[in-house]
Order: C-alpha cells, then structure tokens, then sequence
C-alpha cells in the first residue's frame, strides 16, 4: 500500500456508526465485558485525538482516546485501535498510532495507556506498567496494562485508580 493510498483523518461525528460497525466485526460482542469498556461508559471519547484511516472513501481502520485519571493524574485512554483484517500487516495500525501519540503530545497530553499486546506496541514506546501501580475496573489481565510517556518521566510518581476523567464526564 503506498502512504498516497491511505489517509488519517480526527475521527467526526458522522463516523461514529462506520466505527461501530468495524468494532462489531473486529472485535465482537465479548467487547463490552472488557475493563476498558467500563471507562467508556461515563466518558465520550476525544474526537480531536481520535482518528481514521481510509483509502479513498472505505473506512480500514480506526483509533480513539479517552480522558482518564490515573489517581489525581490526567492521561489518555488509547483504545480501541482496529483494522480490517484484509488491511492488518500493511501498516496501517501503525499510522494510526503514531498520529494519535503525536497529536496527544502536540496537545500537552504528558501519558497514555492501554490494554494490549507488549510486542505490538512496545514498537510506539508502550512498556509494561509495573505491578501494583494502577488498577483498573473489572477484571483485567495485568501483563497487558501498557504505559507511554509522551514526555520523559511522566508517570514515575503516578499511581492509583484508573478512572474517567470526571469533569468530562456525560
């Protein structure tokens, strides 16, 4: 696929059913009993730090983030990020990630975590948060609690909760 076929775009709100659609595909109902998803459920996701990729008008693949607080602390939620499956190994996930960490950062945003695998986005900077330090609602599988700082440092003093951030709040 050549960088001129595919383009990432902040995500609007007439992408919202698309992306539902790819999430129903990709990651089926099982999606909602994640802890993530518990987070979702009071706060909307950032639509200036949430992204598509397209090639011409075909939605392949899509990135969101959540305002958080880890303790007192504000980070982001990164998460879902999603590709078509005839799209995967093409980069594509990639771009998205690398759109989303850089505008976060260009936005004074200092963390981002997620949930998933260490091999795939420790490529972005994503490391292993260390055991006890945050907790998260619902069951979670801590080896996949993944941490990035956007600014060197950033979470050295951070513990505590995983929540919504609250003043964001539906």
């Amino acid at each position: 696929m050549s960088d001129l076929s595919l383009t990432i775009l902040a995500e609007t709100p007439s992408d919202a059913l698309p992306i539902e659609r790819l999430h129903q595909r990709t990651f089926g109902p099982g999606r909602f009993a994640l802890s993530a998803y518990r987070l979702r459920e009071h706060v909307d996701h950032l639509l200036d730090l949430s992204f598509t990729a397209r090639i011409g008008t075909l939605l392949v693949g899509s990135v969101r983030q959540l305002p958080i607080c880890v303790g007192d602390t504000r980070a982001l939620l990164l998460g879902p990020l999603t590709v078509e499956p005839p799209f995967r190994s093409r980069g594509v996930g990639r771009k998205l990630l690398d759109r989303a960490l850089n505008d976060a950062k260009a936005r004074g945003h200092r963390l981002v975590l997620l949930v998933g695998d260490e091999a795939y986005y420790s490529r972005v900077g994503f490391k292993p948060v260390p055991k006890g330090r945050m907790t998260m609602p619902g069951p979670v599988d801590y080896s996949r609690l993944l941490v990035a700082e956007l600014v060197d440092g950033a979470s050295t003093d951070v513990s505590g909760a995983i929540r919504p951030d609250w003043s964001l709040a539906r």
